[in-house]
């Protein structure tokens, strides 16, 4: 844990430190504590603040509505607050939530899915960044992490015929024989050195460990995290 985080403020500190608007208000971000997804954006006062703070699960004050409202209250989608950041102007709020269920009122996972295409001033396509073998090291995995929020996606929203949503809705049970089947054909094709199988077998393995660390809700940032711990360990060879 960083020295930042270890300065953490009390409510009244906070209140005193961000730069409410006219309207008394502050822009809050929301995002995804596992697969660092932003969900939504919303508004809060000092009452929602200290609700939120209170009740662990996310609180806001509607503008429209003139009303504090509590996230998932109706639905059951709540939100869970794993932290509360504010930035260095202390103008906007960063929290960081277990949900449980889509964030956005139309059943998306997330309030942002409308993509805007992005053009050159001479009317053409930019090039899309390159995800082979020559991209750049911080890149190499990022793969990972999309894979992730996809995964996580699908479990929430559980949209008809994919195969994901199969895996979910058969339980842990059937993933983890999937799991066993994976590492199965992985051996056998590592054995017959049949680099082309093995390279699929090892993919296929991999999002069957993906959606099982999602039914367990354990976030791969936990094992990236265990992984260096690891690495930074004296070594003994």
């Amino acid at each position: 844990m960083s020295d930042q985080r270890n300065k953490a403020v009390t409510l009244e500190q906070a209140v005193e430190n961000i730069r409410w608007d006219e309207g008394g208000l502050v822009p809050a971000i929301i995002q995804d504590a596992d697969t660092r997804q932003v969900l939504m954006m919303a508004y809060m006062n000092q009452e929602s603040l200290r609700l939120t703070l209170e009740s662990g699960d996310t609180w806001f004050w509607s503008r429209s509505r003139q009303e504090l409202w509590h996230k998932g209250g109706t639905s059951g989608n709540t939100q869970a607050v794993v932290s509360i950041d504010y930035d260095c102007d202390g103008d906007t709020l960063l929290i960081q939530v277990k949900p449980k269920g889509p964030a956005c009122h139309t059943g998306k996972i997330t309030c942002f899915h409308n993509p805007v295409v992005m053009q050159r001033q001479d009317g053409s396509e930019p090039v899309q960044e390159s995800s082979s073998s020559t991209a750049g090291v911080a890149d190499r995995f990022a793969v990972l992490g999309e894979l992730e929020a996809i995964i996580a996606q699908r479990e929430a929203e559980r949209p008809e015929g994919a195969y994901t949503t199969y895996l979910f809705d058969k339980g842990v049970d059937k993933i983890l024989k999937k799991v066993g089947e994976e590492t199965a054909e992985t051996i056998i094709a590592a054995k017959n050195k049949d680099n082309a199988e093995l390279r699929l077998e090892v993919s296929d393995l991999i999002y069957h460990l993906l959606v099982l660390l999602q039914e367990r809700k354990l976030p791969l940032d936990d094992i990236m995290d265990e992984l260096a711990r690891r690495h930074e360990r004296p070594r003994r060879d």
